[in-house]
Order: structure tokens, then sequence, then C-alpha cells
């Protein structure tokens, strides 16, 4: 595999990843000029996720633009949320024969954008091929792109390869240009005064992940601290929107604790991160960011549909060293 992860290699993998992406966001922000209310429609319920027909849309543009523009030199499986099982570029190679693995999520964070509430994002990551054994902890190149409001006059794109620098560019949407920019996570050592959330954002687990939060806060001495209210909690539905506040220095720390919650509580996982939406960790890792289990460790998941993933991720190495214990201490204190 050494010719396929050659640093020229992997910088036209991040460019063609790059490229696709903003023809996805192109297609959105066209559809929804002249579909406006439709996105919101539910197509499909499937075992990963309820699909809507803003989704259907993005699902026919990376078909398309694959068979287009995909290396036919670098055989390809595309894992992807409501795609073909087993789906490979060029067309009708076999799976065994293919030299790389593509996870995609077409929309992530769907609810936000068909909605015009907040950004939506469009996610990838790309894995040299080893079958089922193949992990996000392959990863080796990743983009995510913005899919913004229909009031936002730019929207971002960040992209890296496993050990190179984190890309950030900002695209004028109205005149086409584009800029470079560093995004820099928080360098804070702690969560005070910043913002730092458990995820929660539909009734089931809600009372279960308060509990949490509210035990990790007392480990840490931050709650009812002075009068209280040092923490703050935003509740962004899209796990690589979480990945994005906390790369510009946003948010100070993300858990998402649902499959522990769930398995625990002896209830089957409600709707949750799926490897798919985390195909992108490497990009905070890139920017001094750590992301891993909640027990601590580096992810261990395949590149599938299926798979519950509880992940936690912290701003920078500091934060994450201090954190991580009481974080252990609060999970136990609960359960």
């Amino acid at each position: 595999m050494t010719t396929e992860l050659s640093k020229t290699k992997l910088a036209r993998a991040r460019k063609l990843l790059c490229a696709l992406q903003r023809e996805i966001q192109a297609r959105v922000i066209k559809a929804r000029a002249s579909q406006g209310g439709r996105f919101s429609r539910v197509v499909a319920v499937t075992p990963e996720d309820t699909i809507f027909h803003v989704d259907r849309l993005t699902e026919a543009v990376i078909f398309e633009w694959l068979c287009v523009n995909w290396p036919v030199d670098w055989p390809v499986e595309l894992v992807m949320e409501g795609g073909e099982p087993g789906a490979t570029f060029p067309r009708g190679t076999p799976v065994s024969s293919t030299r790389w693995k593509l996870i995609l999520d077409p929309i992530d964070g769907t609810r936000c954008i068909m909605y015009d509430k907040r950004s939506a994002w469009t996610l990838a990551g790309l894995a040299p091929q080893r079958g089922p054994r193949t992990g996000v902890g392959d990863i080796v190149v990743a983009a995510m792109t913005e899919l913004p409001t229909a009031k936002a006059g730019a929207a971002d794109q960040f992209s890296a390869v496993r050990g190179g620098r984190l890309v950030a560019t900002r695209h004028d949407l109205r005149t086409g240009l584009a800029k470079k920019w560093t995004p820099r996570p928080s360098q804070a050592t702690d969560c005070d005064h910043g913002f730092a959330s458990v995820v929660k954002f539909f009734p089931e687990g809600k009372a279960e992940a308060a509990r949490v939060e509210e035990a990790l806060w007392r480990e840490l001495g931050l709650y009812e601290a002075q009068g209280g209210a040092r923490v703050f909690d935003d509740q962004y539905p899209s796990t690589g929107g979480q990945i994005y506040e906390l790369l510009v220095g946003h948010d100070r720390m993300v858990a998402d604790l649902r499959p522990v919650l769930a398995a625990r509580a002896g209830r089957a996982v409600p709707l949750c991160c799926h490897p798919y939406d985390i195909c992108t960790a490497l990009l905070l890792e890139a920017a001094g960011g750590v992301i891993e289990r909640p027990e601590g460790g580096p992810l261990r998941v395949p590149l599938d549909t299926l798979t519950p993933v509880a992940w936690v991720g912290f701003a920078n190495r500091v934060l994450a060293k201090r954190m991580r214990p009481a974080l252990r201490r609060a999970l136990a204190a609960t359960a």
C-alpha cells in the first residue's frame, strides 16, 4: 500500500473529496431555491436513520460524480447511509478488488438544513481497504463541507490527510471566491464560562444524559460554583456540526454517550451516531484536538452504517487529560 499512501496521492484524494463535497453543496443550495418545503418530506425509514427528500437528492449527486470523476486506477468501495450496499467505482468492480473504502454522510444535520435552522455538513473519510476490518482509525483522508442556511453569505470547508495539517477554506457564496484561514480550537484548560455539552437531542435518554452531565460538573467543581451558570450547553444535532464547534474554538467538550446510556438502561439504542457521522474525527485531531471513546482510547468501530458509536471530543490534549478521569467517575457514579 506504499504507493497508495504516498503524500502526492493523499493530497490528490483530499482534493477529490473536497470537489465532491462542493458539488453536493451546490446541488443542495440550488434544490432548496427551487423545491423549498419538499426538503422535509420523509421518503424512507431505515435501520440507520429516517431518510428525507433532501437526502435522496444528494445520493444521486454522489453516484453521478463518482462515476465521472473517481480515478479508475483507485478502485473504491462506497459506504453510505441509505446507499447501495457493496457499491464500487469503477462500477462493477468486485469489492474484493477495491483498494480504498470511502465512507460518506451526504447530509449530517438534515433536520437543521431542511428547516433552514442551522448549517448541516457533508462528511467523507477515505481508508485503505481492509475488508470488514477497516475502521475509523484507518481513515487517512477526511473532509467536511458546510451546507449553509439560506441567509448565509459564506460556507466553510475543512480537510486533512493523516499526519498533515488541517486545511480550512471559506467560500463566498455570492462571488464564488475562496480564501484559506486558520481555525484554532480552544486552548482553555477547563470548561469554566465555556460551552461544553453531553448530547441529549431527543426525549429518550435525556434524563440519564443530564444526570451524567450534572455529575461531571460536580466532579470538576463547576456545579453551583459561585452561584452557578458556569458551563453552557449547546445541542447541535449534527456530529459534523459538533466537530466544527470544537474546531473553531466555540466548544470545549462534546460527549455523545447515547449507546452507553441505552445499553446500561437495557433498552434499544435510539437514533445515535454511526461511523459515517464520526468519519471526520481526523480533522479535529489535525487541529490539535482529541476524539476518543468515553472510557478513553481511540475509537475502534468499523466503517459501516449500523454500528452505534459513543465518543467524546475535547478541544485540546490538556483539557482531555483533565476531564477524562472526571467523566469516568461521573459515568460510574450514575450507573
